[in-house]
């Protein structure tokens, strides 16, 4: 059963014009536009990548967080799921495992492409990709917890991002130390950091957000 629901979540975010497709598209939309607005310097670029690359891939995860649970919130499929064998909070798990799945993995891997846009060294360059592969799971467990906070709330996908966000804001500062401290960043203090706080919300997002998706329902 876990694996029917993994894999129907997946079909519904890489569907045609589903949530993955979206995130890539403005992961590479803002990437490519900030060049444009700073200008050709090569140094400059390459100096302002690891922040540029992680917002805007903080930013590109954050597009399909609403829908994370509320579409099945809405058509009543989440009241079948909390009645079916399986817990919430493997529920929960299951649909961020899907996010990351869909969205952080495809943003990792596209952003070796980017980051040679900004001038970034190959050293750089992989540490950039080791940073979102660690750090992603963060994005989709503590939006886990967002996007069930707000699931009976109206227009709730646009007070998402400001409990999301400042909650997000170490992961963005350890994986872009990580990036800027150059080919030592694979060894450095910055990428233990960003895995240590990466495992924790993981490992406990997922009671958040069943507790929360309970009280939801409840009411």
């Amino acid at each position: 059963m876990i694996g029917a629901l993994l894999g129907r979540d997946i079909r519904l975010a890489t569907r045609a014009g589903g949530s993955s497709a979206l995130a890539l598209a403005f992961f590479a939309a803002v990437v490519t536009l900030v060049p444009l607005g700073i200008g050709t310097d090569i140094a400059l670029l390459a100096r302002v990548a690891a922040g540029v690359l992680w917002v805007a891939a903080v930013l590109a995860a954050l597009l399909s967080l609403d829908r994370l649970f509320q579409a099945d919130f809405d058509d009543g499929s989440l009241d079948l799921l909390a009645l079916s064998p399986l817990s919430l909070e493997t529920i929960a798990v299951v649909k961020i495992a899907a996010h990351w799945l869909t969205t952080g993995l495809p943003l990792t891997l596209l952003s070796p492409l980017l980051g040679a846009m900004f001038g970034l060294p190959p050293g750089e360059t992989g540490t950039l990709a080791l940073s979102l592969l660690l750090g992603t799971p963060s994005v989709s467990a503590l939006g886990a917890i967002g996007a069930a906070l707000t699931l009976s709330i109206r227009r709730g996908g646009l007070i998402l991002p400001l409990l999301v966000l400042p909650l997000l804001a170490p992961a963005v500062i350890f994986g872009a130390a990580a990036v800027q401290a150059g080919p030592d960043g694979m060894s450095g203090g910055a990428l233990l950091f960003l895995s240590a706080f990466s495992v924790a919300t993981t490992l406990l997002s997922p009671f958040a957000a069943a507790a929360a998706v309970r009280l939801n329902l409840a009411g």
